[in-house]
């Protein structure tokens, strides 16, 4: 399977509390609920189409419990049965259970583990979210397609995918599209580390 980050971003790179403003507080987080006035229906429909690609679903611990809570209520939603169905796994040193069935916790080593999930069979083992555990698995090489999507606020708060002293990564452009909401639909697959340059007057 492949290993697919989808993960929603304001133009100041922050990651947290997308959904609503209670969604993520952690940190004093006051400014939840970006991404919302953005949405429209055809966003609705490239990120049906993506998580019709999925085998499986990986999460931390924080937003594997906000799935976890919502999605098994919303029956009528047309993704509940791929939610609610699929195969799910948890990087979590916390948990001892997860009553969202079907969910299997990765305690230990959880690269080696996700790399072994790699080898199974399938199309996409998509992570929804989750940025601390994207930061570790990008880091790790193990992320083979990052599908950013961009709303247009600059938010000044707040947790970000690509902190000061991340791991650095070169990406190469595979598509990109705008909603008629505003958002910026960006993939990307990693290449390994970044390239640079001297830029001069004979470049």
């Amino acid at each position: 399977m492949r290993l697919v980050l989808q993960e929603f971003l304001t133009l100041d790179g922050v990651s947290q509390g997308p959904g609503s403003p209670d969604e993520d507080t952690s940190d004093g987080f006051t400014r939840g609920g970006w991404f919302v006035p953005y949405l429209d229906g055809e966003f609705e429909q490239i990120t049906a189409d993506w998580l019709g690609e999925a085998d499986a679903f990986l999460f931390g611990r924080r937003t594997y419990q906000n799935f976890a809570r919502d999605w098994p209520t919303m029956t009528d939603h047309p993704s509940a049965p791929i939610l609610n169905g699929r195969p799910k796994y948890v990087a979590s040193h916390t948990l001892t259970e997860a009553g969202w069935h079907p969910t299997t916790i990765l305690s230990d080593d959880v690269p080696a583990q996700v790399a072994e999930l790699k080898r199974q069979p399938g199309r996409e083992l998509q992570i929804h979210g989750s940025a601390r555990l994207a930061q570790s698995l990008l880091a790790a090489g193990l992320i083979d397609v990052l599908r950013l999507v961009i709303a247009p606020v600059v938010v000044g708060q707040g947790r970000r995918l690509f902190p000061d002293g991340g791991a650095p990564a070169g990406l190469r452009p595979v598509s990109q599209r705008t909603t008629p909401g505003g958002l910026s639909v960006h993939v990307f697959e990693p290449t390994g580390l970044p390239e640079y340059g001297t830029y001069g007057a004979g470049a």
